[in-house]
């Protein structure tokens, strides 16, 4: 009683909570809490892969975990709003790459993936996989328009842990920076 005076509610007051409806249906009818798994579900019934509030939380790249930046400050910029596909040089198009990996965003690598080589099927993470991190080994500036970048990757899936190891390279075309392709192995020595 004393906690409903205090939300300005009196004894009489009923709060009545209406579950949400899955997008596309009407409000009325049943919410989603459907056995059948989400991946079964046509695209409109699955549930958005990045949480609304996830530019909120801190960045996935390695930028976020160290310097405790939230996703909104640090590669989310460069996935949408006024700074979108705009990243400065080589090294943050692939930490923002990184984050759109983790986060699912597939749209931004698609657009940062030069056309040519940009696979038809990239796919969403499969269920199950977590990423635990980015190491950024080497950051090689070639000239104006060409770049590298070493990275390790790290990620766990069915309770085995994975590291991807890839060389990447990068050119600035039109003013924006591509991913261009990437050799898979072990980077060259830390610079």
């Amino acid at each position: 009683m004393a906690e409903r005076k205090r939300r300005g509610l009196s004894a009489r007051t009923t709060i009545r909570v209406q579950p949400p409806a899955c997008p596309g249906r009407p409000l009325a009818t049943t919410p989603c809490h459907d056995p059948v798994p989400a991946l079964n579900r046509p695209a409109s019934h699955r549930p958005a892969t990045t949480p609304p509030d996830a530019d909120q939380a801190p960045c996935p790249c390695d930028l976020g975990e160290s310097r405790r930046l939230r996703l909104a400050d640090c590669c989310g910029r460069w996935h949408g709003g006024a700074l979108h596909l705009q990243a400065p040089d080589a090294l943050a198009l692939m930490r923002s790459r990184y984050s759109a990996y983790v986060l699912d965003r597939l749209d931004y690598l698609r657009e940062t993936w030069d056309p040519a080589r940009c696979p038809a099927d990239l796919a969403p993470n499969e269920p199950g996989l977590r990423w635990l991190g980015l190491s950024i080994r080497r950051h090689e500036v070639i000239d104006a328009d060409h770049a590298r970048v070493s990275f390790v990757a790290r990620s766990k899936s069915g309770g085995k842990a994975h590291r991807l190891v890839e060389t990447s390279r990068f050119e600035r075309r039109d003013g924006r920076w591509l991913y261009i392709d990437g050799d898979v192995g072990e980077p060259g020595p830390v610079a």
